[in-house]
């Protein structure tokens, strides 16, 4: 037992050391100027890695914007400042322990309560901004909501909750959540006895969505993980593209953040205007999921082309599936610059594939990442043979807590169940689909992303979904929808063909749908349950 605790705290050790290494190569750790360390630490251990992250990058970067938004620009030593203010107020008004929601788009109000919370000792809940009045009220109420900050365009959804709301519209110079800044004191608050708690809802594509909050990193191998990885460097720009709800949002933010950048958010998603923001904020990196990629590509090539986006090095994609010819699409126009990432609420963050991997094996989603162990497991919690597939467990140093309402994934030797089954070639992971995915019909196994994947490289098509439907003959059959691109035509008979030509006939769609559009989540996952059901 004593040798493998001395084994384990070894690997920590190590882990620890290769992200302070990577951390000051990217200038997150003020090597240049080592006097303002114990500052930075201060901050840190004053109040933790998510309420401090403002507070340390100001220390370096005060001058520096924080934040691009519609509101215009606000330099960290500003934002900060600003922080400290509404802790003060949160203090006087709620006891620790207490919840802050949040449902707000993306903009600097969500990230100032945020941090504010945490500093004051308050826990944050993260709401979808499509939630529903009814949806808000039951979420709100599991998660022990105590005051919900709220967007002026979203307060409908707030019409069901019987506690304080905030409204913040950052379309205006001032708003209620303005004057409760105003009202409070610039001194830094006391540390807490206890940061606030961050909860992130899991994306809901199956049912309603549930927290899954997590302890707050201990050490540094969450930001060592990705900058390990990605070329990102200090005092540059970030545009955010997904949710600030959504898991990979934030953990982009607090990446740029950390490195002293600047954050470019917009309240709604254009594909033009986030092209034109890679060119005005010179940036260098972007945070993207799958379907905003496919938003990006859909713009003609002289749109694209019409900015200056060679500033830009490295996109970070997460969410849900990267299909290949997005991938090569986007690359062709942009560069080699993707970092397609394989993780989620739950795991956080597990593989990643490099651009080289993105362009030469564009299903793979890459290798673990510093601190991760994946395993390929059995229906009997046994490693498969290598190459076999089998479902995928992560273990990583930023374990889930379980879910709010209760429950937890399965774990098995430290680490968790995904609900993706996957195989590995060579170094490279493949996930081959979710568990709860997998159709049989007649017999066989087929997994909809196989299918999916050969579809979309069709030029006629924008977007497809493959789902399973009952069948009283094989048990289940499968069915397509597709959304082609705007002036393109295609039948059924060529869809069905172009699967029969190129995959097994018993992956060939029975039934084949022509949708304007697939129905998804804001995070962009589509919504297979209302497809399966779809008439």
């Amino acid at each position: 037992m004593i040798p493998s605790r001395i084994n384990e705290l070894a690997h920590r050790a190590g882990l620890e050391a290769r992200s302070l290494s990577v951390m000051a190569r990217a200038g997150l750790m003020p090597v240049k100027a080592p006097h303002k360390l114990p500052q930075l630490a201060f901050q840190m251990k004053k109040y933790g890695p998510f309420g401090g992250a403002v507070a340390a990058a100001a220390v370096q970067h005060a001058a520096y914007p924080a934040i691009a938004d519609e509101r215009g620009e606000i330099t960290y030593g500003e934002f900060d400042t600003q922080i400290n203010q509404l802790a003060n107020v949160f203090r006087e008004k709620y006891q620790p322990g207490k919840t802050v929601g949040l449902l707000c788009r993306n903009h600097r109000t969500p990230l100032l309560a945020a941090f504010a919370a945490s500093r004051a000792g308050l826990n944050t809940v993260w709401l979808n901004t499509a939630f529903s009045a009814k949806q808000a009220a039951e979420v709100a109420t599991r998660e022990g909501v105590d005051i919900l900050i709220c967007d002026a365009d979203l307060a409908a959804a707030a019409e069901d909750l019987d506690i304080p709301v905030i409204i913040a519209d950052i379309t205006k110079p001032e708003d209620e959540l303005t004057a409760m800044v105003a009202a409070g004191s610039p001194t830094p608050p006391p540390s807490p006895a206890k940061p606030g708690r961050i909860i992130i809802l899991t994306s809901g594509t199956t049912g309603t969505p549930k927290g899954a909050p997590r302890t707050e990193p201990k050490g540094y191998t969450l930001p060592g993980a990705l900058l390990d990885r990605m070329p990102m460097r200090s005092r540059e720009a970030t545009v955010i593209g997904p949710p600030l709800f959504h898991g990979t949002g934030l953990i982009m933010t607090m990446i740029t953040f950390g490195l002293g950048s600047k954050v470019v958010l917009r309240r709604q998603f254009d594909a033009e205007t986030f092209v034109a923001d890679i060119a005005q904020h010179k940036a260098t990196a972007l945070c993207m999921v799958p379907v905003l990629i496919q938003r990006i590509i859909a713009l003609p090539t002289e749109v694209t082309s019409a900015y200056d986006t060679s500033s830009l090095k490295a996109v970070f994609c997460s969410g849900s599936a990267l299909q290949a010819a997005v991938s090569k699409e986007f690359q062709d126009r942009f560069g080699d610059v993707v970092y397609n990432l394989y993780g989620s609420t739950e795991v956080s963050l597990a593989t990643m594939a490099n651009p080289d991997v993105v362009r030469a094996h564009p299903t793979s989603v890459g290798t673990p990442m510093l601190g991760a162990r994946v395993a390929i497991l059995d229906d009997k919690d046994r490693p498969v043979t290598p190459g076999d597939k089998g479902r995928v467990f992560v273990g990583t140093v930023t374990p889930f807590e379980g879910y709010t309402g209760g429950g937890h994934k399965q774990i098995v030797d430290g680490m968790l169940a995904t609900g993706d089954v996957g195989h590995f070639e060579g170094p490279l992971l493949y996930i081959d689909g979710r568990d709860d995915d997998m159709i049989v019909s007649g017999g066989e196994n087929v997994f909809p992303a196989e299918v999916e994947e050969l579809l979309i490289s069709h030029p006629a098509v924008r977007e497809v979904a493959v789902v399973g439907v009952e069948d009283s003959n094989f048990g289940q059959r499968l069915r397509a929808f597709i959304a082609l691109n705007e002036g393109a035509s295609l039948s059924e008979d060529e869809v069905r063909d172009l699967v029969k030509e190129n995959l097994a006939r018993y992956k060939v769609p029975r039934d084949v749908f022509f949708l304007d559009n697939l129905p998804r989540n804001p995070t962009g996952k589509v919504l297979k349950r209302e497809l399966v059901t779809w008439e």
